[in-house]
């Protein structure tokens, strides 16, 4: 493959592998997995339309009309791409519900919004949309599986940042080089901090990936203008492996191997990616024991999603939805006490339910060795209870419905689609909407 001039190895590495690829390189799998991947991400988007961050997504990117831009999802408002990619990637991001990839890898649908803004600003077609989003997923693995950013202290939207700059570019057509300057423009100004994921968590923690987005859009608006960036972004003087060490992104898909697409999650629950497991473990262990019978609980897990999730003060009294969609307690008592999971459980009422509160001062999060161990190939969690009587009741799980490994089907993602369109279209336009995005390409 040849290489682009008077750039770094890894910018070459993504601008040559961004220009050659075609739709018709995608096996019909990987076509099918962005079916089921937009079907997912739309149904995330019109889930939290009415949420406030996404209403101030929404009010920001409408200060601008511009007839030829990119439409707000749920509205007919045309305005600046990179301000459409904003306000969709909030809805997109703010339930929690959107894919991730298994093992702390973050949110490539994210990319989605940046992909789709300037696909509608310029006419682009179905196929070309879905070339965009494999290579986007592509870029996004690649970049996470060599940096580890969050282990630094920096945010995987970054990725995010990157990996749609790139897919927007591709949609607009741009050469190597003016690829290689997106990745510059897109690398250079946007590594953002982790701080967003930790503490008692603000409104911005479901808007950071739609701000990547938007960030992505704008780069590749740029080097279509014209604008270049440093040469070296990631192995220069003060680029990116100044922070995060030397790096060498591994082959992308070609000659054989697997598209990254196909090694998401596509959540099966409202919540973040780790606490997918302790849930599927909880509902599992309703089924058994009543939540007033419980004398306490202790959560085995491992380290990682115990950092994230079950580690800080915070976790056990959340007073928004963002951080107890990131507390490991408060997701496992709701569901030990509701024999079931929906983004309901986040409502300020129940945020303050005393039962939920009482249950997780009883909850002990623990990591185990041994799951540590077998993670990231899994994602095991075990749940221990023992009742006021002394009986123990225990369930595992290692990869919770969703996972690659543990799929759902295209039915469910149907039904995921539907839970949550109802929020906002009539019901006879659900299956209409369904038909046009399962026929995306």
């Amino acid at each position: 493959m040849p290489k682009t001039p008077h750039v770094d190895a890894n910018a070459g590495l993504i601008a040559d592998y961004a220009h050659q690829l075609r739709f018709g390189d995608l096996p019909a799998a990987v076509v099918h997995q962005c079916r089921r991947t937009i079907v997912d991400t739309f149904g995330c988007a019109l889930g939290a339309m009415g949420a406030e961050p996404a209403k101030i997504a929404r009010d920001m990117a409408m200060r601008v009309s511009m007839p030829a831009g990119a439409r707000i999802i749920g509205t007919d408002h045309r305005t600046l791409p990179e301000l459409a990619a904003f306000a969709n990637g909030v809805m997109v991001r703010y339930l929690d519900s959107n894919d991730a990839y298994p093992g702390g890898g973050g949110h490539p649908s994210d990319t989605i919004s940046a992909i789709l803004a300037v696909a509608d600003a310029n006419g682009a077609d179905g196929q070309a949309v879905v070339t965009a989003i494999a290579l986007a997923y592509e870029v996004y693995y690649a970049l996470w599986a060599a940096t580890s950013l969050r282990d630094k202290g920096m945010d995987n939207v970054f990725y995010t940042t990157v990996a749609g700059a790139v897919g927007a570019a591709k949609v607009l057509g741009l050469d190597r080089a003016r690829v290689a300057e997106t990745v510059s423009l897109s690398v250079i100004p946007n590594v953002s901090l982790d701080a967003t994921r930790y503490g008692n968590m603000s409104l911005w923690k479901g808007c950071a990936g739609g701000n990547g987005a938007r960030n992505g859009v704008f780069a590749a608006l740029l080097a279509q203008a014209g604008m270049t960036g440093p040469e070296k972004p990631f192995s220069g003087n003060h680029g990116l492996e100044a922070l995060a060490g030397r790096f060498a992104l591994q082959p992308f898909a070609e000659g054989g191997r697997a598209f990254r697409i196909a090694e998401t999650t596509l959540k099966c629950f409202a919540s973040e990616g780790h606490s997918l497991s302790p849930i599927t473990a909880a509902l599992e262990l309703s089924r058994q024991i009543a939540a007033d019978d419980i004398r306490d609980v202790t959560v085995y897990t491992y380290r990682f999603a115990w950092d994230v999730i079950g580690r800080e003060p915070e976790k056990w009294r959340p007073t928004t939805r963002e951080s107890a969609d990131h507390s490991m307690p408060y997701v496992v008592a709701a569901a030990l006490i509701d024999g079931s999971f929906g983004d309901e459980v986040f409502s300020p009422e129940r945020l303050k339910d005393p039962r939920i509160r009482t249950l997780m001062d009883k909850i002990a999060v623990k990591e185990d060795p041994e799951l540590t161990r077998r993670f990231p190939d899994r994602l095991p969690c075990r749940i221990e209870i023992v009742s006021h009587s002394g009986e123990r009741k225990i369930a595992t799980t290692d990869y919770p419905r969703g996972h690659y490994r543990n799929p759902m089907s295209d039915g469910e993602i149907e039904n995921k689609f539907r839970s949550y369109a109802k929020r906002r279209l009539p019901a006879e336009r659900i299956a209409p909407a369904l038909a046009a995005l399962w026929k995306i390409d």
